[in-house]
């Protein structure tokens, strides 16, 4: 099971002369097994923040992170099953498609078969065939960005967070590969927390979209007509 329960979460920075900045402020939320929960919100609202703590990069001054009915607040990253696209591909230069996708299934250690098996299934999956010995810099916005998404496919994650990962993209080809991520999605049943800033974008994708404002959230609805229409009067 894949159920997120966040209570209570709390998370400051140091500022500037000794002052505080609270990214997130008591904030509650649960998104259920299989949900694909789109976070919606302004820059600055605490969305990036929110993600880092699920996956353990960043760890809260007080609340709760639980995944699966499991307390993580002191898992590490690499033990919650939590797999994280960011909103810059950050890939390896130097090495290909294929290295690049297995990297960190060689970390764990998997049999090379079982590399071979997903990464070829993710290649496929994210129409990348043909690419696999192509470095970075061969490739377009798009297809890095699908790189991006197979390196965190093949680790058959119970949790994905993607933090804005088409903002970079021109307008088509972000419709497309919000289609992919879609199905991708509902095929693996996987737990999805997608953030976004653009409301057709969150209206096209979420199950449920939640709206952050000022480190908490301040609306969660499930998608409908409502959410456009209520955005645009804000």
């Amino acid at each position: 099971m894949a159920h997120i329960a966040l209570e209570h979460l709390t998370k400051c920075f140091p500022g500037p002369n000794g002052s505080v900045i609270r990214a997130l402020e008591a904030l509650n939320l649960a998104v259920e097994e299989k949900e694909l929960l789109v976070l919606a919100g302004p820059s600055g609202c605490g969305k990036t923040t929110l993600l880092r703590l699920i996956a353990g990069l960043e760890e809260p001054n007080s609340g709760t992170i639980s995944i699966g009915g499991r307390i993580m607040n002191e898992v590490a990253p690499k033990d919650r099953d939590v797999a994280m696209v960011f909103q810059s591909p950050a890939l390896y230069p130097h090495l290909s498609v294929y290295e690049n996708i297995a990297f960190g299934l060689r970390i764990r250690k998997l049999p090379r078969a079982e590399v071979e098996r997903r990464v070829m299934g993710a290649l496929e999956t994210l129409k990348l065939q043909g690419c696999e010995h192509r470095k970075p810099h061969e490739l377009s916005g798009g297809q890095r960005q699908r790189v991006a998404l197979g390196r965190a496919l093949v680790r058959l994650s119970k949790v994905f967070l993607l933090d804005e990962p088409l903002s970079n993209l021109d307008a088509p080809l972000r419709a497309e590969l919000r289609a992919e991520i879609s199905a991708l999605q509902r095929r693996l049943g996987a737990t999805m927390i997608y953030v976004t800033h653009d409301p057709a974008e969150a209206k096209e994708l979420g199950d449920r979209i939640a709206v952050m404002k000022d480190g908490t959230i301040c609306q969660i609805e499930k998608n409908g007509p409502n959410y456009l229409t209520a955005n645009k009067r804000e």
